[in-house]
């Protein structure tokens, strides 16, 4: 299974070395995140952008904390064993992702 990149601007390429893009999909919007988790399963490795622009109908787009928040509070996945980095340039949000899910994980894996 592939790892999974969302962003709306940014292209694997531009975050992480040449030699590993092939290993990721991209996805553009929380709705397509959702999606391409519920049709493929929870990939091995997320990549987390948080600002992800503006919706089609010109309202705040859901962001990448709100994915975040998807898969701990929605999904029924379980998140054990899921690898993530976040790569936003918002440095609030960016620790927001990190903390959600690093908290969670932990809190399963000390069950």
């Amino acid at each position: 299974m592939k790892k999974l990149f969302l962003d709306d601007i940014r292209t694997v390429e531009m975050v992480y070395d040449h030699s590993i893009i092939s290993e990721f999909v991209e996805v553009r919007t929380y709705e397509e995140f959702v999606l391409y988790i519920q049709e493929n399963g929870l990939p091995p490795f997320i990549s987390f952008d948080n600002d992800l622009g503006l919706a089609k109908d010109g309202t705040v787009a859901k962001d990448g904390y709100a994915a975040a928040k998807w898969l701990v509070y929605e999904s029924d996945l379980d998140l054990r064993n899921l690898k993530f980095n976040v790569h936003s340039a918002n440095p609030v949000a960016a620790e927001q992702i990190r903390g959600l899910l690093n908290n969670y994980i932990n809190y399963l894996n000390s069950e």
